[in-house]
């Protein structure tokens, strides 16, 4: 069973209009990596010099990935990543 990964509407663009697509089991930033070969430039908006963006928050089955082993958390069959741009703005 793959890893479903939940894409925001930010980076739908990348996906092709797509806001769910599958994965193969592994590290965090193993599964990025292996999007981006699908979806060119995605890993790109999500990490800089290997690392996860800081206004990039990510979680598996609802847990933030900070809390766990960052970019090396493993994510296995059936696991659901969440992909959340933090989101910035308002008025004072």
């Amino acid at each position: 069973m793959p890893v479903k990964v939940l894409i925001p509407t930010p980076l739908q663009k990348i996906t092709g209009g797509k806001d769910v697509v599958e994965a193969e089991p592994g590290k965090i930033i193993d599964i990025i990596n292996a999007l981006d070969k699908t979806y060119p430039g995605f890993a790109e908006r999500l990490c800089q010099d290997g690392k996860i963006r800081r206004f990039i928050n990510i979680y598996v089955n609802e847990e933030d990935i900070r809390f766990l082993q960052g970019e090396d958390t493993l994510v296995k069959d059936g696991d659901e990543v969440s992909i959340v741009p933090a989101i910035a703005g308002g008025s004072h």
